[in-house]
């Protein structure tokens, strides 16, 4: 691997001398996890998080707890994940995706949190303003919306004579009519033409890909969602069965065997969000923390499967790429 940096009341006497000695005892705080996926598919950017808590003083199993809970990629389960958070009494939350910020908004308001969004966090009413977030919510915001017309440019430039593209994107997402608006945009301006599938359970995937291939697409772009992520390796191999050339939103696709991808180092993302973690249970308030904007972004190309693909990967991507997978 070659690797190449370019570029986050209680009232009342009765009670009272009960709740100072408690007080005054030694005590270790309760972070809440909440994440879309699974520790299998996950593990990883947990300990980023965790590094970044590091950094901040705070140590699981030393001066902090975290009760962790995973929705494994369903949607369903993320309200009562919340709401278990809730009644745990944490003393502050991370929540992992925009779908798990407003679920934690909703279900736990008088809980400080901190997300993390590739949706602009504003729009969705998380926060009021990147810089002055107000009421008791804040985060790393990692523009994974606002980078599809990147990553369609650069499938373009990877395989230029390519003019049908096959779109894979997650309709329940509270960024997808935003995406498919950006590379539409993009399509038009490269002379492409879209074939958009839709994707929010896995059993959705077969039938996506044989439209595809029914539909003649002969790249593919999997549109930023935190489900696609979860299911990063089968849509890989479905990739590699259609042959579908394709690009995917976060390094760990490439890792993982997909042809490209380009967005944000999630991983550092979720550092950044330790470190505001630990700011809040130093003291800080989530309304005085301006909302972080991710400034470290990996192209990652994997040469492997582009030989499988019978591709020449072009030198001018492969200048820009911060790793090349051999």
């Amino acid at each position: 691997m070659r690797r190449r940096h370019f570029f986050s009341f209680f009232g009342g006497a009765a009670i009272t001398w009960p709740l100072l000695a408690r007080a005054q005892q030694p005590t270790t705080q309760v972070i809440g996890f909440l994440h879309y996926g699974s520790p299998a598919d996950s593990g990883g950017l947990a300990a980023r998080f965790r590094e970044g808590l590091a950094a901040s003083g705070f140590i699981e199993g030393g001066n902090v707890t975290i009760e962790y809970r995973w929705a494994e990629g369903r949607s369903s389960q993320v309200p009562s994940l919340a709401v278990d958070l809730v009644h745990r009494e944490v003393t502050v939350i991370f929540a992992a995706g925009p779908q798990i910020a407003l679920a934690v908004k909703t279900a736990a308001a008088g809980i400080p949190t901190v997300f993390t969004s590739g949706d602009d966090p504003v729009r969705l009413g998380l926060v009021a303003s990147l810089n002055r977030p107000g009421g008791n919510i804040t985060g790393v915001y990692i523009f994974a919306s606002e980078l599809e017309t990147k990553r369609l440019g650069v499938l373009h430039e990877m395989v230029p004579r390519a003019s049908d593209i096959g779109v894979l994107g997650n309709p329940i997402s509270q960024q997808f009519t935003t995406q498919v608006a950006e590379v539409q945009s993009a399509a038009r301006v490269l002379g492409l033409t879209l074939h958009i599938q839709k994707a929010s359970t896995e059993p959705d995937f077969d039938p996506a890909f044989a439209s595809f291939a029914k539909e003649q697409a002969s790249a593919l772009i999997v549109l930023a969602d935190p489900f696609f992520f979860s299911r990063r390796e089968r849509l890989i191999a479905l990739a590699a069965r259609y042959t579908l050339p394709a690009i995917y939103e976060l390094g760990e696709f490439a890792m993982a065997g997909g042809l490209m991808a380009y967005g944000v180092d999630i991983g550092d993302s979720y550092r950044l969000a330790g470190e505001y973690v630990g700011r809040i249970l130093k003291g800080e308030k989530p309304a005085d923390l301006p909302v972080v904007q991710a400034t470290k972004f990996q192209f990652v190309i994997n040469l492997k499967t582009a030989r499988s693909l019978g591709l020449d990967v072009p030198q001018s991507l492969l200048a820009q790429a911060d790793e090349v997978i051999e």
